[in-house]
Formats: C-alpha cells, sequence, structure tokens
C-alpha cells in the first residue's frame, strides 16, 4: 500500500461529518511533524482549523484543504460502510475518498516528499485545513485566512484540492468558481377539508406557475468565464400528511449559481419582484451569498497545466464550472488560485470513490507543482 493510499484510509476510518474533524487534522499534523513542519491549530467555535508551514521566507505556496465530509445518507444503500475504507476494483471506496480526504492525503505526502528531499528550499510551504467545508463555512477558511492576513502571512499561490476533474483524470484545473445565493421561501395558505376548496387557499396551487416562472426566467447569458446563472429549487415541502386536507402553507428552499454578469441584490430584486407580482403572500429568509471569484491564467495555472502535462501527459483546460469552494475566501487576498484534485463525479454521491492509481498520481503532480515554484 502507498503512503498516498494508506494515510488515505486512515482519515476516511474518521468519521467527521461536517463540521466534526474527528481527529484528522492532528493525523495529518503527525504525518508532517518529523519534516519540520509547524502546526498551529486555529479554532473558531465548534470548527477546527490548522495551519501547517515549513520555511519563513517568500514567496508562500499554500495548499488548502478540508477534513470534514457530507453525511453518508442512507446506509443500507452503500456497497460498504462508508467509513470503512473499501478498495474494489483499484477504486477506494468511502465517504470523502475523492471529496477530499483522498486530495488531502496527496498534499500532505507530496509537502513531506519535497521537505525531505529540499529542507532549505526557497520561500515557504504550507497546509490549510478546515473542518468546515462542507457546512456553513463560517468558521473555517475564512476565519483563518483572516487571521494570517492580519499578521502578513499571505500567499502568493493556493492550490485548493477539490476534486475538479470531469471525465478523466487531469482534463480539468478550475481557476475560478460561480457565486452561490440561497432562500427559503414560505407560502402562506389557508388549511381546511379538500372537499371545500371555497374555504382554502391552497398554497401549492399559489405557488405552481410562480415556480414555472422561476425555473423558466433567463437570468444572464453567462460569459467567457462563466456559464449562464441557474435557478434550482432542493427541497420542496407541504401538507400534513392526510389526503383530505388542503394545506396552510408550503416551504421551499432553492439555490442560484451566478456569474460575474449579476450581483446577489440583483437576484433578490428580481425573485422578490417575481413574488409580489404574483400576489403571494410569502416570506423569504436569504442566507449569505457566496461571491464568484476568478483568478485570470497567469504563472499558477500554467505551472499547474504544465505539471499535469508531464505527470499524466494531459492537456488540463481552465473551468469555473461546479458548486462553491473555500478558494472564494483566499482569493481576496491577492493570491493566485486554482482547484484541483481527483474525477468528481461520485462526491456526495452513495459509494462515493477514487481510483488509487490517480491518488499516486496527484501526489506526483502536487509535487511536480511545489518544485516548479519553489525550488
Amino acid at each position: 500500500m502507498s503512503d498516498v493510499l494508506d494515510l488515505a484510509c486512515t482519515l476516511i476510518e474518521r468519521p467527521s461529518v461536517t463540521p466534526e474533524d474527528a481527529g484528522c487534522q492532528a493525523l495529518i499534523a503527525e504525518h508532517l511533524a518529523p519534516h519540520g513542519f509547524t502546526a498551529e491549530p486555529m479554532p473558531s467555535a465548534d470548527v477546527q482549523n490548522l495551519w501547517l508551514r515549513h520555511g519563513e521566507g517568500e514567496p508562500l505556496l499554500m495548499f488548502a484543504g478540508h477534513t470534514d465530509v457530507v453525511p453518508t445518507g442512507p446506509l443500507e444503500q452503500w456497497s460498504s460502510d462508508p467509513f470503512s475504507p473499501t478498495l474494489r476494483d483499484g477504486l477506494l471506496y468511502g465517504r470523502g475518498a475523492a471529496d477530499m480526504k483522498g486530495g488531502v492525503a496527496a498534499m500532505a505526502v507530496a509537502c513531506a516528499r519535497y521537505v525531505a528531499k529540499r529542507p532549505d528550499h526557497n520561500g515557504a510551504l504550507g497546509l490549510l485545513l478546515t473542518s468546515d467545508e462542507e457546512g456553513v463555512a463560517v468558521h473555517g477558511t475564512r476565519v483563518a485566512i483572516e487571521r494570517l492576513r492580519a499578521r502578513g502571512e499571505v500567499p502568493a499561490w493556493c492550490v485548493v484540492g477539490e476534486p475538479s476533474c470531469r471525465e478523466r483524470f487531469g482534463d480539468v484545473i478550475k481557476n475560478g468558481r460561480r457565486g452561490s445565493l440561497s432562500g427559503r421561501l414560505a407560502v402562506r395558505g389557508i388549511q381546511g377539508h379538500i372537499a371545500y376548496p371555497a374555504l382554502c387557499d391552497n398554497p401549492i396551487h399559489r405557488f405552481a406557475p410562480v415556480l414555472l416562472e422561476l425555473t423558466g426566467t433567463i437570468w444572464d447569458e453567462g460569459n467567457e468565464d462563466f456559464q449562464p446563472t441557474q435557478f434550482q429549487v432542493s427541497n420542496l415541502n407541504s401538507g400534513c400528511g392526510a389526503a383530505n386536507v388542503v394545506p396552510g402553507g408550503l416551504t421551499a428552499d432553492f439555490n442560484l449559481r451566478y456569474s460575474t454578469e449579476v450581483t446577489a441584490e440583483q437576484l433578490r430584486e428580481r425573485i422578490t419582484g417575481i413574488l409580489e407580482n404574483a400576489g403571494l403572500d410569502c416570506q423569504v429568509e436569504w442566507q449569505e451569498a457566496s461571491l464568484p471569484y476568478r483568478t485570470p491564467p497567469g504563472t499558477l495555472s500554467r505551472t499547474c497545466q504544465d505539471a499535469v502535462s508531464e505527470v499524466l501527459g494531459t492537456d488540463a483546460e481552465l473551468s469555473t464550472e461546479g458548486g462553491t469552494s473555500d478558494g472564494r475566501f483566499i482569493r481576496p487576498t491577492g493570491a493566485e488560485v486554482v482547484e484541483f484534485g481527483p474525477i468528481n463525479r461520485s462526491i456526495h454521491k452513495i459509494d462515493e470513490h477514487v481510483a488509487v492509481e490517480d491518488l499516486d498520481r496527484l501526489a506526483e503532480v502536487y509535487l511536480a507543482i511545489i518544485e516548479k515554484l519553489l525550488d
């Protein structure tokens, strides 16, 4: 078993469902301690953050990742225990295998290998970990990066180990992400007997044409860097459980992944206008928006593309597709930020997995990136 696979398996065994860390960060600190990395815990509320660094000079190359995972979903649907790493047909199965304990293991191994070869390297090498990426992301990387920035520890480059690849390992490097705006809509109706609709006000009937309008609205056309803004409903709930009762209320959770062609405030105003024009008796609770970010092609993206080409023989394209990541908190420091990691087709799913071979090659890519930037 390779050192990357061994470390990934040990991490997967720890049930670190967000915001729990379950000892994962201590394990990484233990792995890097013999190589001279200093470990500085940066806890905030119920979240564990850890800053690991080797070297005092500049420039600072940072790797960033998270040790928390999403819930497993129905255990009976898994082919094996999600927290018992299992090898089948060259694949490693387990919650977090791809998102992103495999990436964290590859980062740690690459950092250890580099420092073992170059203990007196140029600049500094760091690894920032949090247990609050899959959750609300309030006390995680956002807090840790501000603490680092306040004392002048600002990375020149940051590689986030999120699973970035689409169809085959090495095909995509993310150099940005769309913004995210979420809300919970509560529609009020009048409950009553289903046989007397004139005495009721059915919120489902009221909301149905509004939902059609929201899903059919063209919010923008996107641009050369970002896909068009998209509206999606994630949860829709109504009814009291009885077949002969018109419900008195409805709730809908929705999300917009938006481009830089619009702002979160503009989206809120348009949605509010649609709801008001429909005459709905309703209220929306908005969640804080995640801003979009993008790093223009430059030193870091070219270095990553070169490393992927040399190690994997693949020409990686730059993309901003997909969900949010903690890169949005790091980019405002001025750092060049990219994301590169395993194939993302199984993330957050039942039987999440990653190819064992890809984990070893990921560590090789990370090592090549370090060598190109710090040698």
